[in-house]
């Protein structure tokens, strides 16, 4: 078995999230229209998200609302940048607000599915997931008054190394992050064999877990290329955890939006609707700008048109591994 079959069956099963039985699906005759989503949730209005359920009695409207983020770095981290935030949504909402700290973005996923998360900012290739396996709502990125944040898939590797372009890295260490992931997994699936190299066939890879520990693996040697996104690479530079003129990009694609941030379908409408205008209203302290780039408030997306070149990717991964199969 390749190791490009291996990680596909490795994300498979890490987002078929141990399924519920399928007495607590929603019936294919109760549901006109389900897309791409799991069989727990109905899109009967086409819009690719999970529709709120029909019956009442399962809206949920906690006394606690759980909030996470993306653990593209150190998940304490993000607890304290968020802490801002989070005091204004548990004053807006007059809700408890907890964050919770989750290792991947398996169990970030997870856990909305499994009903102990309501809002959570997901990376974003796992937006996919998380709307198709947890019925997820995205319905914001961060950004400014120009519009949401974007980012790039980058190559990166030592500048003391000897590699130009990505097909130089034909059976070397190349670090990808985790297999959910955008820009550390399924991009690079999808885009590089265009640019000469093929992931899975031409190099084994090697999975580091997150964007930070692959770009420090480069600089320690362990890996001789990682695919990671630009916004993270960055980040780190600006706080002097590695320096860029250690680094070469080798390789830069077209932007996709950065995180999304989402709400359990379940959530009860009066309290999404109440929650959104929290986020909508909020402008991020000067901290939190330094953290995110400038970014200064979350701005309203729409998953169906934004994320459609992210859907491409995942397809086109999803394409890739059935040919890898033959």
């Amino acid at each position: 078995m390749t190791q490009l079959l291996k990680a596909f069956f490795v994300a498979g099963a890490l987002l078929s999230l141990a399924q519920a039985s399928f007495a607590q699906s929603t019936t294919s005759a109760a549901c006109a229209n389900r897309g791409d989503l799991d069989a727990l949730y109905c899109d009967a209005n086409k819009d690719l998200v999970a529709d709120v359920p029909t019956d009442k009695s399962k809206w949920k409207n906690p006394s606690t609302l759980i909030f996470t983020y993306t653990p593209v770095e150190d998940p304490a981290k993000y607890e304290n940048v968020f802490k801002p935030f989070t005091d204004h949504l548990a004053a807006c909402t007059g809700k408890a607000v907890k964050f919770y700290q989750v290792q991947s973005n398996a169990a970030e996923i997870e856990a909305m599915r499994s009903g102990r998360l309501h809002v959570a900012g997901f990376s974003t290739g796992p937006t996919v997931f998380a709307v198709n396996k947890a019925g997820a709502i995205p319905f914001a990125v961060k950004g400014d008054a120009k519009g949401f944040q974007g980012y790039n898939l980058i190559t990166i590797v030592k500048a003391s190394s000897s590699f130009k372009t990505v097909a130089d890295l034909k059976g070397k260490k190349v670090a990808h992050t985790s297999p959910s992931s955008n820009s550390g997994n399924l991009a690079p699936i999808a885009l590089l064999p265009a640019q000469g190299l093929t992931p899975g066939k031409d190099y084994d890879i090697k999975f580091s877990g997150k964007h930070d520990q692959s770009v420090l693996g480069v600089g320690t040697g362990d890996y001789d290329a990682a695919h990671v996104a630009s916004d993270v690479y960055e980040r780190m530079a600006e706080r002097g955890q590695i320096k860029e003129a250690d680094f070469r990009v080798i390789y830069r694609s077209q932007r996709f939006p950065t995180s999304s941030f989402a709400y359990a379908h379940d959530l009860d409408p009066a309290l999404a609707t109440k929650m959104l205008k929290c986020f909508a209203d909020y402008r991020f302290p000067a901290a939190m700008q330094k953290d995110f780039d400038g970014a200064d408030r979350f701005v309203t997306i729409n998953y169906a048109k934004d994320w459609d070149v992210v859907r491409i990717v995942d397809k086109a991964a999803e394409a890739a591994a059935a040919a890898a199969k033959k």
